[in-house]
């Protein structure tokens, strides 16, 4: 593996690890939060912290089974692996972080009751947001060192490496979170609407919901395949033609079979006076060409066709 590829993987790590750690440290401070002071919010944050560790902890498995090598089964690898973990980290949000929390805050509603003991919810709060800060700003950074020149959306949507964009958008739903059940146990104080406790569950969930959608539906494009940056395409296209004896580039394929691994199939024209060691020549020289300028490129197929005029 290539040293800014292994530099890479110990980031995704270290990303998870601070997120576990923190999520692990709320999530115990949210139980107790609830259980002293019977805040609906509060409860419905403890589950979503209880959801984010679950959810660190599957994509730290994801990690380690992408790195499994290649076998009869799986000729390409496991790459994919945390693709498909990634995506089921977007199920359990919608599922258990939102579904519990929207829930709770119904039940509340129906079932309104005073909050007791105010001011631990202040301190667990503001702690949580010490802790929670942390790791999101830990993320930030190096998703800020992975992005580039990219805007953060387009980094999002052009990313091949979910973890870290996964840990953030749970970090960021976090805070948010947080934000919510802060300003709700203030105004319940102020205003003494026990309403308002329900009503932030409500919307932790709703939060929660959204952020496990957006998530779903970025994980699902890379688990089905998504093709390398229009710019490898391109330098690839171009690469192929400074090659002698290659008069023409019909099609440039490539998927991401995980992070690090792209896969690459050219379909070229050779001119009708390149013998077969010329082309065998050119296809070994374009191979590495590839392989070197691009170090997530691990497997490179060329196929040797007449030109396609449908696609000049």
């Amino acid at each position: 593996m290539h040293a800014a590829n292994v530099q890479m993987a110990s980031s995704r790590k270290l990303v998870i690890y601070a997120a576990l750690v923190g999520n692990s440290l709320i999530a115990v401070m949210k139980f107790f939060a609830a259980f002293i002071t019977g805040s609906s919010a509060m409860f419905s944050e403890g589950i979503h912290s209880v959801v984010d560790t679950g959810n660190q902890m599957l994509l730290l498995y994801g990690l380690k089974q992408s790195k499994k090598p290649a076998d009869d089964q799986f000729p390409f690898g496991h790459g994919k692996e945390i693709y498909f973990w990634s995506f089921v980290v977007a199920i359990m949000i919608f599922a258990v972080g939102a579904g519990v929390s929207i829930y709770e805050g119904i039940h509340r509603l129906g079932n309104p009751t005073a909050i007791e003991n105010i001011m631990v919810n202040y301190v667990v709060l503001g702690l949580a947001m010490v802790f929670e800060g942390g790791a999101w700003f830990f993320a930030l950074k190096e998703f800020k060192r992975a992005k580039g020149d990219s805007g953060y959306i387009e980094a999002v949507h052009r990313g091949k490496d979910p973890s870290i964009f996964v840990v953030l958008f749970e970090d960021s739903a976090a805070m948010l979170g947080l934000t919510v059940a802060l300003i709700a146990t203030a105004l319940t104080q102020l205003t003494g609407n026990l309403y308002l406790d329900g009503i932030a569950s409500i919307v932790i969930g709703l939060v929660l919901a959204g952020t496990a959608v957006w998530l779903a539906v970025e994980t699902k494009s890379l688990l089905i395949g998504e093709s390398a940056n229009n710019h490898v395409v391109r330098g690839i296209r171009k690469l192929a033609l400074t090659i002698h004896n290659i008069n023409h580039v019909n099609e440039v394929l490539t998927m991401h079979m995980g992070p690090d691994f792209i896969l690459v199939n050219i379909s070229v024209e050779f001119s009708d006076e390149a013998t077969a060691n010329d082309i065998e020549d050119a296809v070994a020289l374009l191979d590495n060409k590839i392989k070197k300028a691009y170090e997530n490129v691990q497997r490179v197929f060329i196929e040797a066709e007449a030109r396609h005029s449908i696609l000049q």
